[in-house]
């Protein structure tokens, strides 16, 4: 058995050019990760900013939405989740590409060990600013506020907003055991029931801690800048860095410019 696992990449961050080249990566690692592949987990802000539109969806990202489009139809499941930046997800890239679509946290089984799997955002009462925030972001009135602007304004203004973010940059801080709201919240829900694995997305930290005995808080990290993942061999979670070396030349031209690497 191996059940991978995947989050932030962001694509779309910061520019067009460096996306691509980061986009491409993932592309390779889907390839070397389906060799066996049981199942794949995406956790979310795989893209920078996303919203779908009655008739419109944003440009761009066709490789990757291709790759879990081949996968699926070869039968390997991909799930996907909604983060804080593409939480306006709604079934365009399901019916699409038929990848498993999660907007809220899953728990699931495998080999009798038991997963607890969300992107990480908005979890507990710890952020009631932001809890507020989204609340107000997924309501059907701000969607449809959202929805009557130009997509050119909508994708211009939000590509600002999120890029500003802290989180994109390297060096985020870990706050410590008992100040990192995931791992909080981890441990109430272990007042409720076990849960050998807990998985997240969301802070940017590749992390794997332990909260008991016989529970543990996995934090994915990012495809920025660490280019992390997880993978479940049926009896252990082990936290990895890809950093293969890609057996082509990442090379697009846009508009004068040419990009290349390794």
């Amino acid at each position: 058995m191996k059940i991978y696992f995947l989050s932030d990449a962001h694509l779309g961050y910061p520019n067009e050019q460096a996306s691509l080249i980061r986009e491409k990566k993932i592309i390779f690692w889907l390839d070397q990760v389906a060799k066996d592949a049981d199942e794949i987990w995406l956790l979310g802000d795989i893209f920078e900013f996303w919203f779908e539109w009655k008739h419109v969806v944003p440009k761009g990202f066709v490789r990757i939405l291709g790759k879990i489009a081949q996968l699926t139809d070869a039968g390997l499941p991909i799930h996907f989740y909604t983060g804080n930046h593409d939480l306006w997800i709604f079934d365009y890239l399901h019916r699409q590409t038929g990848m498993i679509l999660h907007k809220e946290p899953f728990i699931t089984i495998y080999n009798q060990k038991k997963f607890y799997i969300a992107h990480g955002d908005g979890l507990g009462n710890y952020d009631k600013k932001y809890n507020l925030m989204k609340k107000l972001f997924t309501s059907p009135f701000f969607q449809w506020l959202l929805s009557i602007f130009h997509p050119n304004l909508t994708m211009r203004v939000a590509h600002a907003w999120a890029g500003s973010s802290k989180y994109n940059k390297a060096g985020v801080p870990y706050f410590g055991d008992n100040k990192e709201w995931l791992m909080l919240f981890s441990k109430e829900i272990l007042k409720q029931q076990h849960i050998d694995f807990f998985v997240y997305g969301h802070r940017h930290l590749a992390f794997d801690k332990p909260l008991s005995q016989n529970a543990r808080c996995i934090n994915l990290g990012e495809w920025i800048n660490l280019f992390t993942y997880a993978v479940f061999d049926g009896e252990q979670m082990m936290l990895k860095q890809f950093d293969e070396k890609i057996p082509f030349k990442l090379h697009k031209r846009i508009g004068i410019e040419e990009i290349e690497g390794d």
